[in-house]
């Protein structure tokens, strides 16, 4: 709060942030100060599902002006790299990313970013969608990665936030049927809600007997799997329940090390993928926000104001609802 309000540089914007989604990996941060090689050292602000309004701009800046309501990409570029020539950026080594250490977020009254990776909302969409563009774009490059296309049948497995808007984006690619699973009855409900075709609430079935029961519902095995859990035990589900010459994609992140049935995949040409975060989808999300082509309201399940961050970040861990929303602007009552 005491913090003093940045000034944009030449190529950068001033925002009061409105809308900042509580991601798993803010929490993660929060609780064990590290996500893998990240280790926070010094104070970091968190957030980085974020959308805010124009209040400066910097002097080279052209295509925003102070009033416009942005959607924010937490990834940019240090350098013109390898990685940026060939499109993959968010594959370059020295990336900026909000609220990854050492680099602050944006869950704050005020911030700066650089103004090629804000990206003007249409009227007819929220703040609250332009915040959740962020994890709606980790579906859309899984997606992509995957090769979901018309009529592929699809095992989602995992019903958080990441899960269900790979749920979304694969039907809106064209897929013609998706099985979720989860452990959690009140998940695989908004999984539904959001236009899973089918869900699986996982006991104490095996990898096999899970990968199984994907092939009954759907009435063959999918070609595409994407695994969003980073659990040892759906992974092994995942291989098994892809169909041969089919794709599986990781998005879930668990244990460095995880024992696989690799020469499963491997006889059966199983592509296993990965992802890290996403490039290019920015305009795509809007796009598809402002001709209401996919829906992404029914994943904000709470609300709280920044003074109540703390209570929000505690019900993120506790895994109630699903996706968290904090507003920043005190002022705004817009959604």
């Amino acid at each position: 709060e005491n913090r003093p309000i940045p000034e944009p540089g030449p190529n950068e914007v001033l925002l009061r942030m409105h809308s900042v989604g509580i991601c798993g990996s803010d929490v993660h941060y929060w609780q064990h100060g590290r996500i893998g090689d990240f280790v926070v050292k010094d104070p970091m602000v968190l957030g980085h599902e974020a959308s805010g309004t124009v209040v400066k701009v910097g002097s080279g800046v052209t295509h925003l002006k102070p009033g416009d309501r942005v959607a924010i990409e937490p990834g940019v570029p240090r350098e013109m790299d390898e990685f940026c020539k060939s499109g993959r950026y968010n594959l370059s080594p020295t990336i900026f990313f909000c609220a990854t250490p050492p680099d602050d977020g944006n869950l704050c009254r005020y911030y700066k970013h650089s103004a090629s990776y804000c990206y003007k909302l249409p009227d007819n969409v929220t703040f609250e969608e332009g915040a959740l563009i962020e994890p709606l774009s980790v579906g859309i490059h899984a997606c992509k990665r995957a090769g979901v296309t018309l009529g592929s049948k699809v095992f989602v497995s995992g019903s958080g936030p990441i899960g269900l808007v790979n749920v979304i984006v694969a039907k809106m690619m064209g897929a013609a049927a998706v099985v979720v699973t989860d452990i959690s009855a009140s998940r695989l409900q908004k999984a539904k809600e959001v236009g899973a075709d089918f869900t699986i609430q996982v006991k104490n079935e095996t990898p096999q007997e899970v990968a199984s029961k994907v092939e009954s519902l759907l009435g063959c095995m999918p070609e595409i799997t994407v695994e969003c859990t980073g659990v040892q035990a759906c992974i092994q589900a995942g291989i098994y329940a892809t169909r041969s010459g089919g794709t599986l994609v990781l998005v879930g992140l668990g244990p460095e090390m995880v024992t696989v049935p690799i020469v499963n995949a491997a006889v059966r040409e199983v592509d296993i993928r990965g992802i890290f975060r996403y490039c290019n989808t920015w305009p795509v999300a809007i796009s598809l926000l402002a001709s209401k082509r996919i829906n992404v309201k029914p994943l904000v399940t709470h609300r709280f104001p920044l003074e109540k961050a703390l209570e929000a970040f505690e019900t993120t861990k506790r895994g109630e609802g699903v996706k968290v929303m904090l507003k920043c602007d005190p002022t705004d009552q817009s959604p």
